[in-house]
């Protein structure tokens, strides 16, 4: 629900790599003095890959140094279970390379790797979430646990170079997803009609293709736009497999975002706001509008149709934004 955690991974988006993820399984990984675990590759004269040490010393990594690298990447949990990928992102991840305090970490493994290298790395993922990611570690990684991530440097540029490029990349994205959505979306309507008929709901629709039932009526307007709101929720797939709660995400308490700044999924944007302090209800999502066609985990595949049970507990005024020098902040700024 939240894109800043839970089922949305810090945004280090992946792609499949251009070689087959089993060939890379063959050789045995290599261990740095941090701890680190790798397996690198680079083409040879042939096309083909073969090993390659990592050189963390040597003038051709100092000058990776304050560049942007362009990579496609997948990573795994320690079950091989796919949680992210670029292609279902359908754009790779821009990386600034600087040199990292955190012995072992993801950024110490990015710096192996030059234009055109491919690599494996094992990662500890309590120590990838506490000290690069800086967030809790999701429910479906277990705590002690690894990921895996595939790795390929497909570009490397000045800061200015990639600026350049990032609306290109952008624009390409954006139509690739419309695609997508296009396709999926009716797909997951019928679906959707299909679980309100055997259910026997009593459900409306938005334009966006959200659909809502009302089960407890509140007072006051519907939340809005520029609102904070406060919601307790329950999240499953349309078999009743719960995926996440507030009960198990924040220890039984309300979450709380501003609508309208693009913090939760699309559904959540306008299911919400079909509600007013007190009620409850429900809301069925499509993908498109939910997670897409990216994966989650075992609990979550790509491409789910979203059930929320939500109880919109209190909606209230965002904080006025600091004075400045030119008078009072503008909020959203």
């Amino acid at each position: 629900m939240f894109k800043k955690s839970l089922y949305l991974l810090p945004a280090m988006a992946v792609a499949l790599l251009s070689f087959s993820c089993n060939n890379l399984g063959k050789d045995e990984f290599v261990k740095t003095p941090s701890g680190l675990e790798y397996k690198l590759y680079s083409l040879n004269k042939e096309g083909k890959y073969e090993t390659k040490e990592a050189k963390t010393d040597s003038a051709a990594h100092k000058a990776k140094l304050d560049k942007v690298m362009s990579f496609e990447m997948e990573y795994r949990n320690s079950k091989d279970s796919l949680l992210f990928s670029t292609k279902d992102n359908a754009m790779p991840i821009q990386i600034k390379m600087v040199e990292s305090p955190n012995k072992g970490s993801i950024e110490e493994a990015f710096l192996m790797l030059d234009k055109g290298d491919s690599a494996v790395f094992r990662i500890n993922a309590d120590t990838l979430f506490a000290k690069t990611f800086k967030s809790p570690l999701p429910p479906f990684i277990e705590k002690g646990s690894h990921l895996t991530f595939f790795v390929k440097a497909i570009n490397l540029q000045t800061e200015q170079e990639a600026m350049a490029d990032y609306p290109k990349m952008m624009e390409r994205q954006q139509k690739e997803m419309e695609a997508r959505a296009a396709k999926q979306a009716p797909l997951d309507d019928k679906l959707i009609q299909d679980y309100v008929k055997k259910e026997n709901l009593q459900v409306q629709k938005t334009p966006s293709g959200v659909y809502y039932a009302i089960t407890q009526a509140g007072t006051g307007p519907n939340a809005t736009d520029g609102k904070v709101v406060s919601v307790k929720y329950r999240g499953t797939l349309l078999n009743g497999k719960e995926f996440d709660s507030s009960d198990k995400s924040n220890g039984g308490n309300p979450i709380e975002f501003p609508l309208g700044q693009n913090q939760v999924i699309k559904g959540w944007e306008d299911g919400i706001k079909q509600f007013n302090k007190g009620s409850k209800g429900t809301l069925l999502i499509p993908s498109p509008l939910g997670y897409g066609s990216m994966a989650r985990g075992a609990d979550l595949p790509a491409n789910s149709v979203l059930r929320f049970e939500v109880e919109l507990v209190d909606i209230k005024d965002a904080p006025a934004a600091p004075a400045g020098p030119m008078g009072p902040g503008v909020p959203g700024m």
